[in-house]
């Protein structure tokens, strides 16, 4: 299994927020951890153990400069998202960026803008994208939320939807957001919908508290769900070691993570 960290940045700072708390009034954010260090210090902390593939996610403005010292500490190792457009895609790819984070920019008043998302596909190719896809219950389903995951959209995390998604990307990025920033829990239902439907690689996030959950991951993902981290982890505040999970994610119990779908469809 694959661990993906994250550098999140609010305010020009790194910090881990209760996301559901995300509006356009600041003064409703729920602040889990500001950090000392600058977006350069983790990033070079993840070059520095070999963790490929992490998000730096720039929540709300301010936060551009932040985001390139980020990806200049770690050029071509981690993955930008916040406000990504096509217009400023191939800007992000310059600075360092692996792979472009999209979310907002392809939906649209709750629908799919399939228009901009064959415009930024016909631009950058499946390898450079990642689809953000992270959800909300609902009715006893998952949906699909945007703008700061505060508006729900009428597509659901479903294998059709799944399938459809994975033609235009390299990678799913799927945050719990019912239980992201709280520490209480995995959403063990969102963990099996995206192991047994995902024809490409996915990231969970939300919820993960302990390195029992971490395990939880590693089994009931079949080895096919990579995973973040946030306020849980001692290097932004909580209690659960940084370095327990690199050991765990090394061990022999680790379930290798099948990438090779990846390349299931042409660039």
């Amino acid at each position: 299994m694959e661990f993906r960290p994250c550098i999140d940045l609010h305010g020009g700072q790194v910090k881990q927020i209760v996301g559901s708390s995300l509006t356009d009034d600041d003064r409703t954010v729920k602040t889990n951890f500001v950090s000392e260090h600058g977006p350069a210090y983790f990033a070079e902390l993840y070059k520095r153990d070999g963790l490929t593939g992490g998000h730096v996610i720039m929540l709300g403005p301010g936060n551009e400069a932040a985001a390139i010292e980020a990806l200049g500490a770690y050029p071509g190792g981690l993955q930008i998202g916040g406000g990504i457009t096509a217009e400023n895609a191939q800007y992000w790819l310059d600075a360092g960026a692996s792979q472009v984070i999209l979310t907002s920019y392809i939906f649209a008043d709750g629908e799919l803008n399939r228009t901009n998302l064959e415009r930024i596909f016909k631009m950058l190719g499946r390898k450079r994208l990642v689809l953000d896809l992270s959800c909300r219950r609902k009715g006893g389903e998952y949906y699909i939320v945007t703008d700061r995951w505060q508006k729900f959209t009428n597509w659901k995390v479903n294998a059709d939807t799944l399938r459809f998604m994975a033609d235009f990307c390299c990678e799913f990025l799927i945050h719990a957001v019912d239980v992201e920033g709280k520490q209480a829990g995995i959403d063990e239902r969102l963990l099996s919908v995206m192991a047994e439907n995902c024809p490409i690689p996915s990231v969970y996030a939300g919820g993960i508290r302990s390195l029992d959950d971490v395990k939880i991951i590693n089994d009931k993902g079949q080895g096919r769900v990579a995973f973040t981290i946030g306020s849980a982890l001692d290097i932004f505040g909580g209690t659960l070691k940084y370095r327990d999970v690199i050991e765990f994610i090394r061990s022999p119990r680790a379930v290798g993570q099948a990438r090779v779908c990846c390349r299931r469809r042409p660039v």
